[in-house]
């Protein structure tokens, strides 16, 4: 457990407890904890049986990913909230042949529909992959901890730090369980970006002493149209476009730009910033359906040693794109994505030079289940847990204007949850947020 033990103690979760790992409690409870729990390693040919939970595009892609991660898995069944992305699935899952065609097995009593799909899923399967919209993973993490399964958590984790806690929590649960928890935050999981980091943490560059990292694209209007169906209920319309509202998707800042914060963070060690200000706002879209995001966020960062992290993240058209992460240390910078370290005179010291070509997201699935096999478990529940939190403090601090510290965001009640889930509930969708009138709950 952190060293606030807890969320139930009523106690608050501090900046520095909220990353101490389940590795610094009583260390004889909790060794007792992992023989009593711990989840015995399949054999090399026992078959793992694969569950799906949200049939979008990224869980069709981590689908297959998970089948070409290990010949002896099988795709078993699909869970989505809707029957129409089920169906789409199949009809995806079709076109594929070779190596993974007589793996997707997917009878039709294995297809689930409906707010209860997950249960469904996790109860017949043995590694279930979470790619719904963010909103949901807290809840759905937890049931599959509480099932026993292992479990491929895409990004972010939750979009609000109720959801957070929730997270990170579950993921303590299985360490203690040898379950695994591998995170979607796939730069962790590309070569190249190891070997950029893995130089830092060396002292290539010296003492950190600022951080510059990048999500700046064009608005995603092919991909997202904001669209609504006379037929459709409050719950329907906002889940079929769950991007624009801040309840499912976090806002961009904390649904996609987490790529380029996570990388800064663990640059330093995942050690979360005090504090940060930002401006953010809704300036380039526009129309009838805005739904509740902005369309760019300017973030500062600061750390408890006075360094800073500056970030900005961007979705509008037309403009120009940049998705780029920079350390700057006292003896040079390091630009991750490009695999190279400058001295303060841009005179390069270090070039990556390892394998190239390399596809991070296939990555993440051939050690997980490697892992898996080994029997030992891979658990990225500390790091997924803060670079989230990164995210929505950001995103915090954009909305309301002011300077929120970490402990504040944490501590607040910022929970994104509809008062139920059912397609007849009424969820007003709140004003776009407005920065010096917007509070902190």
């Amino acid at each position: 457990m952190n060293e606030n033990e807890n969320q139930n103690n009523g106690r608050s979760t501090s900046r520095r407890g909220f990353i101490q790992s389940t590795a610094t409690a009583a260390v004889g409870a909790h060794l007792a904890m992992r023989q009593q729990f711990v989840q015995a390693a399949p054999s090399t040919n026992d078959t793992l049986r694969v569950g799906l939970v949200g049939c979008g595009r990224r869980g069709r892609g981590a689908a297959i990913q998970a089948l070409k991660a290990d010949t002896h898995t099988r795709l078993v069944a699909l869970g989505d909230v809707f029957e129409d992305q089920i169906d789409a699935s199949l009809k995806t899952f079709e076109q594929y042949g070779g190596e993974v065609e007589d793996r997707i097995d997917i009878p039709k009593q294995h297809c689930f529909a409906g707010f209860d799909a997950y249960q469904q899923v996790i109860d017949c399967v043995d590694v279930v992959l979470l790619a719904t919209p963010p909103h949901f993973r807290p809840h759905h993490l937890e049931a599959c901890i509480d099932a026993g399964k292992h479990v491929f958590a895409e990004k972010p984790v939750a979009v609000d730090a109720a959801g957070v806690k929730r997270v990170q929590l579950a993921c303590q649960a299985a360490e203690k369980k040898g379950l695994t928890v591998v995170s979607g935050l796939c730069w962790r999981y590309d070569a190249l970006a190891r070997a950029s980091i893995g130089q830092v943490h060396d002292g290539a560059i010296g003492r950190v002493i600022a951080m510059h990292s990048v999500y700046n694209s064009s608005r995603p209007g092919k991909e997202w149209p904001m669209r609504r169906q006379t037929a459709w209920g409050d719950m329907e319309w906002q889940l079929r476009n769950w991007y624009w509202f801040t309840w499912l998707s976090g806002d961009h800042i904390v649904e996609q730009a987490i790529h380029s914060m996570d990388k800064a963070a663990w640059a330093v060690h995942d050690e979360p910033p005090v504090s940060a200000v930002s401006l953010g706002g809704l300036q380039a879209r526009s129309g009838s359906e805005l739904g509740t995001i902005f369309d760019h966020h300017a973030v500062i960062y600061e750390h408890a040693n006075g360094m800073k992290h500056f970030h900005h993240c961007r979705q509008q058209s037309g403009c120009a794109n940049d998705v780029s992460t920079q350390i700057i240390g006292s003896e040079g910078v390091c630009e991750v994505e490009k695999g190279i370290i400058r001295e303060p005179d841009g005179n390069v010291t270090w070039k990556y030079s390892g394998p190239k070509g390399q596809q991070m997201h296939q990555a993440e699935h051939d050690e997980m289940f490697a892992g898996i096999r080994a029997g030992k478990p891979i658990n990225n529940g500390d790091y997924m847990s803060t670079s989230t939190m990164l995210a929505v403090l950001g995103r915090l601090a954009s909305y309301t204007g002011e300077k929120i510290t970490w402990d504040e965001a944490l501590d607040s009640a910022d929970d994104l949850s509809p008062p139920r889930y059912d397609w007849t509930v009424k969820i007003e969708v709140p004003p776009i947020a407005l920065p010096g009138v917007s509070t902190l709950s």
